[in-house]
């Protein structure tokens, strides 16, 4: 491990000017061609045909080559052209009786990365086509190439071409679609803020008029026994009227903070009717629909904070229009469990769809609002047996 830390210090030190580095894979290449080419010059050493008469310019051609390597991803077609240049430089020096094997390896790894670098339709990939002929060329400039030679190296020098086109287009679309999936990740957090907010707002105009209305009959009660007071108790009467005055206070700081969230062209206070004992209400139009729709009711009903209630009874409303427009479901049961510490909502339908909604749940992001705001949990996923959908929240009482 220690290697590999120190090999990624060296690759993170080794920068060429305006900040680029090599890859790791450049590195390697280069390392393998300088290293061959040594091979190469002096491993062929002799004065018989086919062997290296002089070896000391191939081996130095090798180095200057695997040092392109090293820059072929930031000068592509400029490293290509280098490498023909020194191709005529070993070649005069050594007057062209050896070619040698790393010249025409580094060539192919160039056209590649030429070709891999801009679009052909451009000006810098028709100036990158244009370097690629040219060392084509090059290699056809030997004496002693025949037909063959001439269609081995057109053959090696178009696949090399070609794949480096592929592997661009390959690149484009990998980009082309993560940018997507980015921007579709980026409108599935907007969506889901969007319908946070819009909960948050309807629970908000909800609590206005539930805390509205009992802060209203706090200060009229408080009101109504002032005046039943009789005279003598001053002191009453000074400490009830400042009750009445912090409560229409308070009524109407609600009304200035609260009152942008409730909807345009609403007038007074309005009072939430909306509750647990009015299940058999709304189950009723989705009966109607030929749904069948039980509700039952464990435990002994006790009265539930206003608030709560209305919570309460939104999630079985919302779990319903879920089973219907998402689940498709025929059969709906709903399940109403009262203890003394905790009030427990289920609702199971037959549905084979989603019940959670679409667009990523936005039904059960507004589900989790209401229930996490009295402290409570909330769960959903396939039912029991893998048939059907179930829904189940959990308020704390006390």
């Amino acid at each position: 491990m220690s290697y590999v830390r120190g090999g990624r210090r060296l690759l993170a030190g080794f920068r060429l000017p305006g900040g680029w580095r090599p890859s790791w894979m450049d590195l390697l290449l280069a390392l393998a061609v300088a290293v061959a080419g040594q091979v190469e010059s002096f491993g062929r050493q002799g004065l018989e045909p086919g062997q290296i008469r002089h070896p000391v310019p191939l081996a130095v051609g090798a180095v200057v080559a695997g040092a392109l390597l090293v820059v072929r991803r930031r000068f592509p077609a400029g490293a290509l052209l280098v490498l023909v240049a020194v191709g005529v430089g070993v070649r005069v020096v050594t007057d062209g009786l050896y070619y040698p094997a790393w010249h025409f390896y580094s060539t192919l790894i160039l056209v590649h990365t030429v070709a891999s670098a801009a679009e052909l339709r451009s000006r810098r990939g028709a100036a990158g086509l244009a370097c690629v002929l040219l060392a084509y060329l090059f290699l056809q400039t030997f004496q002693d190439n025949d037909l063959a030679e001439v269609m081995i190296g057109a053959i090696f020098i178009g696949v090399a071409y070609v794949s480096g086109i592929l592997l661009r287009r390959q690149i484009d679309e990998t980009l082309r679609l993560a940018r997507q999936a980015a921007r579709l990740e980026a409108e599935r957090e907007e969506r889901a803020r969007h319908a946070v907010a819009g909960e948050r707002a309807r629970i908000a105009r909800e609590l206005h008029d539930i805390v509205s209305h009992n802060v209203s009959l706090m200060t009229l009660q408080a009101g109504g026994v002032r005046t039943m007071l009789a005279e003598e108790a001053r002191r009453e009467r000074e400490l009830l009227l400042g009750v009445e005055r912090a409560g229409r206070e308070a009524v109407e700081e609600l009304r200035l903070m609260l009152g942008m969230l409730r909807d345009p062209g609403g007038t007074g206070v309005q009072l939430p009717s909306a509750g647990l004992d009015q299940l058999g209400t709304l189950v009723a139009p989705v009966k109607d629909t030929g749904v069948a729709v039980n509700v039952s009711v464990e435990g002994r009903p006790r009265p539930l904070p206003p608030g709560l209630d209305l919570s309460a009874y939104r999630v079985v409303q919302e779990a319903l229009t879920n089973a219907l427009k998402h689940a498709r479901a025929s059969r709906i049961d709903v399940t109403v469990s009262y203890s003394p510490g905790v009030l427990i909502l289920e609702v199971v339908d037959d549905g084979t769809g989603d019940g959670g909604g679409q667009s990523g749940g936005h039904g059960l992001i507004g589900m989790r609002e209401r229930v996490a705001m009295f402290g409570g949990e909330l769960s959903a996923g396939p039912a029991p047996g893998g048939r059907g959908y179930r829904l189940q929240a959990r308020f704390p009482l006390g």
